[in-house]
């Protein structure tokens, strides 16, 4: 019986991508930068070095990314700074469930170890997680598997009797590469029929989740 469950952060415990994807088409309209939404697509779940290597290919290598990134990054943060970070509905009443059955939990997120504490403390969901792994603490980010193969191991589990839960597709495929039983709740992206093949239940919500939880 599986009782470990390890989450990405972004898209599936916080709303940020969302409002990443909206600030971003700001920076964009006001500086003429085109099909910016199909350009950060391809940067869910992935770090900012390599965020910024898509950039350059998509946009060219003299393509001032840090520049427009420092301007997004100010918005966020106001923004967060004015109403909190977003949080995903169904977040704390799964979080209690786990917690109240003793379920071992993991995050495994591509972004930096700072930035990851720091927002998951502020919603109140740090002191939940046995393990931490971020993108700044393994070689390679999603979709290689490293990310998941660290927290299995920090876990003291088997890839193979833990869940994944992911919103993208590059999760996804770090997940079921490590071996794990792969949930994708949706966000930004919906799974073609390439990454149907890869995960183990999708859901709606992490409402939906916790019920499938329940009954497993």
């Amino acid at each position: 019986m599986i009782h470990t469950i390890v989450f990405d952060m972004d898209g599936v415990l916080i709303d940020t991508e969302n409002l990443l994807l909206k600030i971003w088409k700001e920076v964009a309209k006001e500086n003429g930068i085109k099909d910016i939404e199909s350009t950060l697509k391809l940067c869910i779940g992935i770090t900012n070095n390599e965020t910024e290597a898509v950039f350059a290919r998509i946009y060219g290598k003299d393509f001032p990314y840090q520049k427009y990134k420092a301007a997004a990054s100010e918005m966020y943060h106001a923004q967060i700074q004015k109403d909190g970070l977003p949080v995903k509905p169904g977040v704390y009443e799964l979080f209690g469930f786990l917690k109240e059955n003793g379920w071992q939990i993991g995050l495994a997120s591509s972004t930096r170890k700072t930035v990851v504490r720091s927002e998951m403390e502020s919603i109140g969901l740090l002191d939940y997680f046995h393990v931490v792994v971020c993108g700044d603490m393994v070689p390679r980010s999603k979709p290689n598997p490293d990310i998941y193969l660290k927290a299995c191991e920090l876990l003291k589990v088997s890839p193979g009797c833990c869940y994944a839960v992911e919103d993208s597709p590059n999760g996804i495929r770090a997940a079921s590469g490590a071996g794990m039983k792969a949930i994708m709740v949706p966000d930004l992206i919906e799974p073609d029929l390439e990454l149907q093949k890869l995960f183990y239940k999708k859901f709606a919500s992490l409402l939906e989740v916790l019920e499938f939880l329940r009954k497993a």
